[in-house]
């Protein structure tokens, strides 16, 4: 069986121990360094040469964590190792899969093509696919998806009595169903209408009824807060209990946990794919077994 040399980047520490016992793998240790005007160094500690090695890097807040990255790719290579994959519980760029509107970059197919030109294989947890069918359509190399439906839903038949699991849009219908499903619960989807990054409208009918259950808001990013905070007021407004929202990405953009709690969630809960004092849901093992399932050569 291979047996992975894992390098963990900068802002992926709480995942190192877990991740490597979950693989069976060995930690590989690199030097980073910025210098005054920005610019990345890095300096490999642990030789990759004769290695199939893994990176697993947090890409929440891309642009600065891209370049040490594909460095760390490239030096890799030039080392001798056998096989650079990457293992990135967030995927950045994926919200623009389509052109909405003339002259805009797809970023989706663009952060594909480039991290293809300097990687051998790549996974990561609950991409935005929302019109995308699989990774295939995105990377030229093998790809594999972590899905952290299964952890998200027994967190919430753990901890929560009579959960009612409620999605923010109806993109979120397939997982919200799903996490229902797994936990026996009911659910419901809103309409959600986006005027801006953080300006949205959220429809709750009158009618919606969260009865003797317990409101739980699930969705696969919080980034500005803003169509969480909504869903809340709505539904505090509409006279149902304190929601609690989980989400597997906690990016938390400027003040995005406050505004959740001041909009009245009486808890707010996040996968450790990012790491946030808002973790309780562990994805270390779907992250490895996804990274399993890709096929390497034999050592």
């Amino acid at each position: 069986m291979t047996r992975y040399l894992l390098y963990f980047l900068p802002g992926t520490g709480h995942l190192a121990a877990p991740l490597a016992h979950e693989l069976g793998a060995d930690i590989g240790e690199i030097e980073f360094h910025k210098f005054p005007d920005g610019e990345s160094y890095l300096r490999f500690l642990t030789p990759p040469d004769g290695r199939h090695i893994a990176l697993v890097d947090c890409l929440d807040r891309p642009d600065p964590k891209l370049v040490p990255l594909l460095f760390a790719a490239m030096t890799a290579q030039d080392l001798g190792a056998r096989s650079v994959g990457l293992i990135a519980p967030y995927m950045p760029y994926f919200r623009q899969d389509v052109a909405f509107n003339r002259g805009e970059s797809i970023s989706a197919r663009h952060i594909g093509a480039l991290l293809s030109a300097h990687l051998s294989w790549v996974t990561t947890l609950d991409p935005h696919l929302h019109r995308l069918a699989s990774l295939d359509d995105v990377f030229t190399i093998p790809g594999e998806l972590a899905h952290a439906t299964e952890p998200v839903a027994r967190w919430i038949k753990t901890h929560i009595e009579q959960p009612i699991i409620y999605g923010p849009d109806e993109e979120s219908e397939q997982w919200v169903r799903a996490i229902a499903e797994a936990c026996d619960a009911p659910y419901d989807v809103f309409r959600k209408t986006r005027m801006g990054d953080k300006n949205v409208k959220i429809d709750v009918p009158a009618s919606v009824d969260a009865g003797s259950h317990t409101p739980v808001i699930v969705d696969d990013i919080i980034s500005s807060g803003t169509t969480l905070a909504t869903l809340v007021r709505a539904l505090c407004e509409n006279g149902q209990p304190r929601p609690i929202c989980c989400a597997v990405h906690g990016i938390f953009a400027e003040d995005a946990y406050e505004q959740l709690i001041a909009a009245g969630a009486a808890q707010v809960i996040t996968t450790n794919a990012l790491p946030h004092k808002t973790n309780a849901i562990d994805i270390t093992r779907v992250l490895a077994e996804a990274a399993r399932r890709i096929d390497l050569p034999q050592d």
